[in-house]
């Protein structure tokens, strides 16, 4: 009986010296996304960060392809141990929502923090006879199915919100898939594609530059960033829609880790640093418990779903 006692004490103290020494080796981040779109940019800027403050390397692999379900079954299917993270979207709830064969639920994903909310934006190529909201809208009206717009999968956010607006505004356009964001709008600055909504993160600065025209914002009011944007509630549309960035990790991943990482990547998104970046963008640098994420994720999947049955969208 002494004996088992002892082997109990010995393992307990074992377990905690290991779990006092997270993490001892490389951090990997997945990115469901293209390198230079608008998830990898926060990532890399909070991997970096993060590692410096954890004194271990975050490195940030991207693995696009299948709207992040590639990404999110990577790091699902490695050991739940603090060592494989998610740069998770709404796109985890999303998928879950609307694709039949999906391989998780989101009882599989352990949320660990909020990092951002963003905004979207409808975007025009610069060949399109149309410079602003109420043009565009009368063009595509009067060529139906002629035009292309991008999405980042079917049933991606991308392809529900143009499903969304095409409803609205009774215009008819054909969806192009693609496996990331910055390829889609790559394509819009090239005129293959005509128009594209996009996270405004990916968009400000073509729009800035010239070289792709941004003709309205899903958010409630007009951004900082780009203040002569008109919103589609200005345009008479019902239509204000956010997307969101977290980091997550496998269900079972230890309390401790997932405690320590909450509070490192917390104090990455509260920077002032990190905030000017966001927010040049037109998104917002928000933090969260991983309870609150674990809500944000389920509201998603229910709003998904109301969508997805609204227009047939299970895939």
């Amino acid at each position: 009986m002494r004996l088992a006692a002892l082997l109990f004490i010995f393992c307990a103290a074992a377990n905690g010296q290991n779990a006092a020494q997270y993490p001892d080796k490389p951090i990997r981040l997945v990115v469901g996304f293209s390198a230079g779109g608008p998830t990898d940019v926060p990532a890399r800027f909070i991997a970096d960060r993060l590692g410096t403050s954890l004194g271990q390397r975050v490195v940030v692999e991207n693995r696009p392809g299948a709207a992040g379900q590639i990404a999110t079954q990577d790091v699902l299917s490695k050991p739940r141990d603090g060592y494989h993270l998610l740069l998770c979207t709404h796109f985890e709830a999303i998928n879950a929502a609307i694709y039949a064969s999906v391989a998780y639920k989101l009882a599989d994903i352990a949320p660990v923090s909020q990092v951002s909310r963003y905004y979207y934006g409808v975007v025009a190529a610069n060949d399109v006879p149309a410079h602003d909201w109420d043009g565009f809208v009368a063009y595509a009206r009067a060529n139906p199915g002629k035009l292309n717009y991008g999405m980042v999968g079917k049933g991606s956010a991308q392809h529900i919100l143009a499903l969304e607006l095409g409803k609205l505004t009774g215009t008819d356009m054909v969806g192009i898939t693609y496996k990331g964001g910055a390829e889609a709008l790559n394509d819009v600055l090239a005129g293959r594609v005509q128009m594209y909504v996009s996270p405004t993160l990916a968009v400000i600065a073509p729009h800035q530059a010239g070289r792709v025209r941004l003709l309205a914002v899903s958010s409630p009011q007009r951004l900082a960033a780009a203040p002569e944007v008109p919103t589609l509630l200005e345009k008479g549309l019902p239509f204000v829609r956010f997307g969101w960035l977290g980091v997550c990790a496998g269900a079972g991943t230890p309390a401790p880790a997932i405690a320590l990482l909450n509070r490192h990547i917390a104090a990455v998104v509260q920077s002032a640093q990190y905030r000017e970046l966001i927010e040049k963008t037109g998104s917002i640098a928000l933090s969260s418990t991983p309870e609150e994420l674990a809500k944000i994720l389920a509201e998603t999947y229910e709003q998904a779903a109301r969508i997805s049955s609204e227009f047939n969208l299970r895939l």
